[in-house]
């Protein structure tokens, strides 16, 4: 298969056209990343979140541009966005302003209220996910929960790397969809 014939396919959603495009430019953007953010977890989530990106946004790609360059233009985009979301942070401590100038450390423990939040939130994220088919629970299982690695994955259910990463972001955008449609 070609890319241009690839990205057809991809446009009319065949699964196996995402799997090659992301065959071929996997190493590609993660490399990119991990050039640029020198961190093998932050470089590889920014990848898989170029990849979801680009396909959910496929239809839009213009053929005129190469497709590498809009991976990487996505890939980039999102790495900003992470910087600019941690640079609007609040900041950990508190300076007062006396001559005995101290720092008093912000307590950002969750509150009672904050945990039962958090606790009705997991209950209905884990009803979504069970709305998914058996395979797709497995694999978010498996990431989120146990907190494996893709490679750890891989091995646990004996598929490769790459179909490990799309299923997993076949999975993220069918849960999404339950959640968004609720």
């Amino acid at each position: 298969m070609e890319i241009k014939e690839a990205i057809q396919r991809a446009k009319q959603n065949d699964q196996k056209a995402f799997n090659f495009l992301l065959d071929q430019y996997w190493d590609y953007v993660y490399g990119f990343q991990l050039k640029r953010i020198e961190n093998e977890n932050d470089a590889e989530d920014i990848t898989i979140q170029t990849f979801s990106k680009a396909f959910d946004k496929i239809a839009m790609f213009d053929e005129k541009y190469a497709f590498k360059t809009w991976l990487v233009t996505i890939s980039r985009n999102i790495h900003i966005d992470l910087l600019r979301k941690e640079k609007r942070q609040p900041s950990n401590t508190i300076s007062n302003d006396s001559e005995d100038s101290y720092y008093e450390i912000l307590d950002e423990s969750p509150s009672a209220e904050d945990k039962l939040i958090t606790e009705q939130n997991l209950a209905k994220l884990l009803r979504d996910i069970k709305k998914l088919k058996p395979h797709y629970q497995e694999i978010i299982n498996l990431r989120y929960f146990q907190e494996l690695s893709y490679k750890e994955i891989s091995e646990e259910l004996n598929e490769p790397i790459n179909n490990i990463k799309v299923k997993l972001l076949r999975a993220k955008k069918l849960l999404a969809e339950i959640i968004k449609n609720k």
